[in-house]
């Protein structure tokens, strides 16, 4: 291909690249195009492998084109690839789309497409549903029925729109004249009462401080910001601001009310990256933009051994967190008149809280009263199912059958309205565990993390569901990285109790005594975990300990289920009665 014109346009696979405004975007299924949020380098990237589509470019090429001007490191390229990798081969079969020539550079191997159609000139305006994300403004005219401009019209038809570009470019300027006009009438003193609501789950993830005094590691840091920026704009209802605008905050004395104000958010994020040696600190504040009050303080140390394994493991954690912190936040704030999303938020807040059984029907209740005022929620649909199917799987319900039939149809539902929904393939997923079918529950739950990298939940189940399918060298590595994703999740005895199974049928009995030991810190009247520590226990000899461990299981269980250490694994067969779990013992 020869160089790129300013116009042109590139098309491959699902994906659009409008050249001129500077933004990618993926078609769904619907044929509708949503935006995907990446950072500018990265599209400077993506702009000369394509416009080079099947033949070498050069580093050289890339980090000039890229950073023109600038002398930076090859690390800085790897971030960017890594980052266009995360996008471009999302449920992507087979090899990257970038193909890497050791030593020499890179390759695009994706047929692409070059058209000169009419791209939409680009605004900046919140859509409500992620990041502050691209909203096409020839959109508006070419379809006023809301449907977006098909990329592959005819030139004929694109080119009728080409002498409104002009026109439409002076509107789009006005409208943000108008828009900093307002922005400022906000921004009135402290004073004045009349001040922007901001959305809630709102949040801004301001460039992160390098205080290793090194230059060189500024790459890693704004990877770290802009990943983690990315990662919040996957979880359902978060408003997250786009990482350029994030960045123009750098070096900024701006205080945390007037950021909020000024980009009307409720929550900021703050954080800096500190090395010495081998090991990284990473601390995180996120700060109440109204009250400029801390909610969550953190830190993360590391060894710096593969700094991007190390950005994507910190970068899923701290993901996790936030969703947890901002749902909990925001569920505590008053309501005159609570909508669906407010009790969407209340049962989730209440669905963490410790012990579960009377928590399980309370947030279903509030999932219920959601649904009641607004019957297309899907939010609502969602953790009501994942509710009623969690509480069948732990054994909290007395209608497990009326509570998985109401669960499948919900699921159903919507799936049916948006079949890449990651928590609904989730929550098909218990259902079916539920059910027993665990070898259907395993492509669920991998399309569940295939949207959600940092559903902890997800990874824990599918772990479960290799193991019951005879998979038991998959199990652990499953398991680990649910637990360095969500450390404090409030289910975390069942992961370690897993862990401890598989240990125990390894022989592994020490590893095993560990594991059923943490998972009896968070379930100390989980019956199972009781019966299963005994018998490492008694493995290990320590028949007093093994003794105590039984006798406190058959208090729990109240019955003679667990009279002996040889009716524990009768117990755990009658539970998972499958020839492959079975053979594992």
């Amino acid at each position: 291909m020869d160089a790129p014109g300013p116009s042109d346009d590139f098309l491959f696979d699902a994906f659009w690249f409008d050249q001129r405004a500077g933004a990618l975007f993926r078609r769904d299924e619907g044929g509708a195009l949503d935006p995907v949020a990446i950072g500018s380098r990265a599209l400077a990237v993506l702009s000369i492998l394509m416009a080079r589509q099947g033949g070498l470019v050069s580093k050289d090429d890339i980090m000039q084109a890229a950073w023109p001007g600038m002398v930076v490191e090859d690390n800085n390229l790897t971030v960017q690839v890594s980052a266009l990798r995360r996008v471009l081969d999302q449920g992507r079969a087979g090899a990257s789309c970038i193909q890497t020539i050791p030593g020499r550079g890179y390759r695009f191997v994706a047929p692409v497409t070059r058209t000169n159609s009419a791209a939409p000139p680009v605004a900046l305006l919140p859509s409500g549903n992620g990041v502050d994300e691209h909203i096409t403004a020839d959109e508006q005219l070419q379809t006023p029925l809301g449907v977006p401009a098909r990329p592959d019209e005819p030139s004929s038809q694109a080119s009728r729109w080409r002498p409104w570009r002009s026109v439409i470019a002076g509107v789009i300027g006005a409208l943000l004249l108008v828009a900093a006009g307002l922005a400022g009438w906000h921004l009135r003193p402290s004073g004045s009462d009349e001040t922007r609501a901001a959305p809630r789950l709102s949040i801004v993830v301001l460039p992160f401080s390098n205080l290793t005094n090194d230059p060189h590691q500024q790459y890693f840091v704004d990877g770290l910001t802009e990943d983690l920026t990315v990662e919040l704009s996957r979880i359902a209802n978060m408003f997250v601001i786009s990482s350029n605008t994030a960045f123009t905050y750098r070096n900024n004395s701006a205080d945390t009310k007037q950021i909020g104000r000024e980009l009307g958010v409720r929550y900021v994020l703050k954080g800096s990256v500190e090395r010495s040696g081998d090991r990284i600190r990473i601390n995180i504040q996120m700060i109440d933009a109204g009250t400029d009050a801390n909610l969550w303080v953190d830190h993360f140390d590391r060894d710096s051994v593969d700094l991007f394994a190390l950005q994507d493991e910190i970068t899923n954690r701290i993901a996790w967190h936030l969703d947890a912190e901002l749902t909990t936040a925001d569920a505590g704030r008053p309501a005159e008149q609570p909508d669906a999303l407010d009790y969407v938020l209340r049962g989730r807040a209440e669905w963490r809280r410790w012990p579960p059984r009377d928590k399980y029907a309370q947030a279903i209740r509030l999932f219920e009263k959601a649904l009641a005022l607004n019957p297309q929620s899907v939010e609502a649909r969602n953790w009501l199912a994942h509710a009623l199917a969690t509480r069948v799987l732990r054994r909290q319900t007395e209608t497990p059958a009326a509570d998985i039939a109401r669960a499948e149809e919900l699921v159903g539902e919507v799936l049916a309205l948006a079949p890449r929904n990651g928590h609904a393939h989730f929550d098909r997923g218990q259902v079916l565990r539920a059910q027993r079918r665990f070898e259907e529950a395993i492509p669920e739950f991998e399309a569940a993390l295939a949207s959600h990298p940092t559903y902890a939940g997800a990874y824990a189940n599918l772990g479960w569901c290799k193991f019951l399918t005879g998979s038991i060298d998959d199990v652990i590595p499953l398991e680990e990285k649910a637990l360095r994703i969500g450390p404090d999740d409030p289910f975390l005895g069942t992961v370690y109790s897993w862990i401890g199974i598989v240990e125990l049928l390894k022989s592994h009995t020490k590893e095993a005594i560990a594991a059923f030991e943490k998972a009896r810190t968070d379930f100390d009247n989980f019956v199972c975990v009781r019966s299963f520590l005994a018998a490492a226990y008694a493995l290990e000899g320590q028949s007093e300990r093994a003794a105590a461990e039984l006798a406190q299981a058959q208090r729990l269980s109240q019955d003679n289920r667990f009279s002996s250490i040889s009716r524990v694994k009768v117990e755990l067969l009658k539970d998972y009665p499958t020839e492959k779990v079975r053979a594992l013992f």
